[in-house]
C-alpha cells in the first residue's frame, strides 16, 4: 500500500515525461487518420452484425467488472497467504487502473466525442468532437476508457513478470477481447487504438516503478 501511494504522483507523470509524450502523440495521429480518411465510419458499419453483437457486447460488463475485482483478490490473497509478489501485483495493477482512468476521463473531458449509436447505422457522426472542457462529459468517448484500463493492466503484468512472458500475453489477450469487444459496441475504431498505446504506455511505467521497488535492497537496520 505504501509504494501504491508514493509512487502514484511520479507515476502519473512520468506517463507524460521525455520520450513517452510521443506515445500519446501517437495516439492523436492515428485518430486523426482512421477519423478524417472515414475508416472509422467504415469500420462501424461492418460491424453491425447480430451474432458479431452478441460474441463482442461482454466485453463492457467483463471490461468494467475484472479491474475492480482483480487488484482486491490479489491484495487479499497475497495477505492471506504471505506472498509479498501477489499483494505487490494487486497494488501495481490497482494503480496502473487509477492512473489510465484519470488519464483517459481527462482526455475525454476536452475531446467531448460522440459516441455511436447502439445498433442503428444513421448519419455518420464518427468526425464529431465537441472540443472543451466538459462538453462530451467524461464516460463516454475519446479514448475508451475500458481499452485504456485493460491495456494498462496487461502492460503492468508483462513488465512485473519478465520471466513468466505467458502471464504478459494472456494479459494482452484480455485487454485486446476488452478493445475490440468495445469498439465494434459503444466505442470507435479509433477510441480503442488509441486506448490500448496509452493503456500500454501506462503499464510499462508502473510496472517498471514496482519492478525497481521489488529489487532494491533493504537498508540495514542500525
Amino acid at each position: 500500500m505504501k509504494q501504491f501511494f508514493a509512487t502514484l504522483p511520479r507515476n502519473l507523470i512520468g506517463c507524460f515525461q521525455g520520450r513517452r509524450i510521443l506515445w500519446h502523440l501517437l495516439a492523436i495521429l492515428l485518430t486523426i487518420i482512421l477519423v478524417t480518411s472515414g475508416f472509422d465510419w467504415v469500420y462501424f458499419q461492418s460491424t453491425r452484425d447480430p451474432r458479431l453483437w452478441s460474441l463482442m457486447f461482454p466485453a463492457a460488463p467483463i471490461g468494467g467488472l475484472v479491474p475492480i475485482a482483480l487488484p482486491i483478490i490479489l491484495i487479499v490473497s497475497g495477505y492471506i497467504l504471505s506472498h509479498a509478489r501477489i499483494t505487490t501485483t494487486g497494488w501495481a495493477i490497482g494503480q496502473a487502473e487509477l492512473i489510465g482512468s484519470l488519464v483517459s476521463s481527462t482526455y475525454k473531458a476536452f475531446t467531448g466525442r460522440v459516441h455511436p449509436a447502439l445498433h442503428e447505422t444513421g448519419a455518420d457522426i464518427s468526425q464529431v468532437f465537441q472540443f472543451g472542457l466538459l462538453r462530451g462529459g467524461m464516460f463516454w468517448g475519446w479514448p475508451s476508457s475500458h481499452t485504456t484500463i485493460a491495456f494498462a493492466m496487461a502492460g503492468t503484468v508483462f513488465s512485473l513478470f519478465p520471466r513468466q512472458r505467458w502471464l504478459g500475453w494472456l494479459a494482452f489477450g484480455y485487454a485486446c477481447y476488452i478493445g475490440l469487444g468495445v469498439s465494434m459496441t459503444i466505442h470507435w475504431l479509433s477510441d480503442f487504438v488509441a486506448g490500448a498505446i496509452i493503456g500500454t504506455l501506462i503499464g510499462l511505467v508502473v510496472g517498471k516503478s514496482f519492478s525497481q521497488g521489488q529489487t532494491q535492497p533493504i537498508p540495514p537496520q542500525p
